[in-house]
């Protein structure tokens, strides 16, 4: 399990991120509640991470947008709730 950095925001630092698969993960919050998958693309200078969340009403994934650091897809998960 991987915790957010500590240089980041101090509301997303009780997150944990879980692997699921080449390149998702889980995101966890302190409860154990997961809040979403974060699934990284590309490499070196052009990796990016989509934020996504399950929506039961939906019936799938909602994205919530790609970002250029893992740390803002987490908080856009956050931010969500």
């Amino acid at each position: 399990m991987t915790t957010i950095g500590t240089t980041t925001d101090q509301r997303l630092r009780a997150y944990r991120l879980v692997a699921v698969s080449g390149g998702v993960s889980r995101v966890v919050d302190g409860s154990g509640r997961v809040i979403g998958h974060v699934a990284q693309s590309g490499d070196g200078d052009g990796c990016r991470y989509r934020a996504r969340r399950f929506r039961a009403t939906s019936g799938g994934f909602i994205d919530f947008g790609e970002f250029w650091h893992l740390d803002d897809a987490v908080a856009a998960l956050h931010d969500s709730r």
